[in-house]
């Protein structure tokens, strides 16, 4: 994972999509979330993605990575990011990371969320939320990227979903966390229970699902799309102190992976 964002610039190395590139990409996830890997890895193709099986050594999962084969080649990155699909159980939840290496860490954080419980999907961007003009790069406020594409199709399938972000620690004072359910409140239980648990880890967490708090995300698309098809979403910041502590993200994976198993529980 690390190897794969250390190489993110904020300028330059994103390219916003065709539609027809959107389509295919987003066809293609739909594909192998079916359960049908050979037809994903032929529509892959057509756009330059590849697919392959990774194994992680923590769990012993499988996991299908869809990625952009162009990149790998040493080619031009288009910026278009990955999908890691859990082979070994049907996809019944998401862990989203729309601004790796900006938000530090959370890519990381994403993928020990990832290997927590079955069934997971994560959607991770593929550029520095400033690599592009315009804020094209910021996948939590572009609708006309991949990563939406991908997370839109999560949503149309209602598998719930926490998207991860990071602030720095004088953005809001006094606050380690803050938890929100975007523009919707589908979530909002599931938002009480993280809530608990990371406050039961000592962190002082701002909850935006009841109360008026900074970083709520009430603007991002993710979340609108979620909102709009009553679909489960959460939106969770952390501060830099507890991104680059060790323990204190395997202890918020961990309260995240308290949902994330009974998400995937049919």
């Amino acid at each position: 994972m690390s190897r794969f964002t250390t190489g993110f610039g904020e300028h330059g190395g994103y390219r916003i999509p065709t539609a027809e590139e959107r389509l295919v990409l987003t066809r293609s996830v739909a594909l192998l979330l079916d359960g049908d890997p050979e037809a994903a890895r032929t529509e892959l193709a057509e756009v330059d993605f590849a697919l392959r099986t990774v194994t992680d050594a923590a769990s012993g999962r499988r996991y299908a990575e869809v990625a952009d084969a162009a990149s790998e080649s040493g080619r031009a990155n288009r910026g278009w990011g990955r999908v890691y699909v859990d082979l070994d159980s049907p996809p019944r939840w998401s862990v989203q990371v729309p601004h790796p290496l900006a938000d530090a860490r959370t890519e990381l954080l994403g993928a020990r969320v990832l290997r927590g419980a079955p069934g997971g999907v994560m959607v991770l961007a593929g550029a520095h939320r400033n690599a592009a003009g315009g804020g094209a790069a910021d996948m939590a406020h572009r609708a006309d990227s991949v990563f939406h594409g991908v997370v839109d199709e999560l949503m149309r399938r209602n598998l719930p979903g926490v998207q991860l972000h990071g602030f720095a620690n004088e953005s809001f004072p006094g606050r380690d966390a803050v938890v929100s359910t975007g523009a919707g409140d589908e979530a909002t239980a599931d938002a009480e229970r993280l809530t608990a648990a990371l406050r039961g880890d000592g962190l002082k967490v701002c909850t935006a699902y009841s109360a008026r708090c900074k970083l709520s995300g009430t603007e991002n698309e993710q979340g609108q799309v979620a909102a709009g098809q009553q679909v489960r979403f959460l939106h969770v910041e952390l501060n830099k102190a507890v991104r680059s502590d060790d323990a204190e993200l395997d202890a918020v994976a961990a309260a995240i992976t308290g949902l994330t198993v009974r998400w995937a529980t049919p």
